[in-house]
């Protein structure tokens, strides 16, 4: 009796490890205004408008649609040919710091608003991620203030 739970968890482990193994995927608006609509057709219901190199992660590909999800947790569809695998950060919350290292106690370069978007230039490595503004400055933020990636 007691190997019957251990059958049923191991089968209920093992229907898990996909979904754990897979990846997030991000991409970035790649014109200048994407419409993003509550259906997977041009005939939907036209949502609202994410502007160009706004980070958006990847729910359901289905070739010329894609079902994203923004910032805020909303969940549309946009069509595939408006986003780019550019990978592209937004800053959440407050400012954020942008520093000249890796480091909390290095020179500070400058601060970014809140839903401003960043370029990302690497993926995050010990809570920071490298980052590229669109005026050029380049420099390390800390994870937690960003969101896409």
């Amino acid at each position: 009796m007691a190997q019957q739970p251990t059958k049923w968890l191991l089968a209920a482990a093992l229907l898990l490890v996909p979904v754990l193994a897979s990846a997030v995927e991000f991409r970035s608006v790649s014109v200048p205004k994407a419409v993003l609509y509550d259906a997977p057709s041009a005939q939907g219901k036209k949502v609202f408008i994410l502007g160009q190199g706004y980070p958006v992660e990847v729910i359901v590909n289905l070739g010329d649609w894609i079902k994203v999800r923004d910032a805020q947790g909303g969940l549309n569809w946009v069509e595939a040919k408006q986003l780019a695998n550019k990978r592209t950060v937004l800053v959440k919350g407050g400012q954020a710091d942008v520093r000249q290292a890796a480091d909390a106690a290095s020179t500070l370069l400058g601060k970014v608003d809140k839903d401003v978007v960043l370029d990302m230039l690497e993926s995050p490595v010990n809570g920071w991620v490298k980052v590229k503004h669109r005026d050029g400055m380049t420099g390390y933020v800390l994870a937690s203030s960003l969101w896409g990636f």
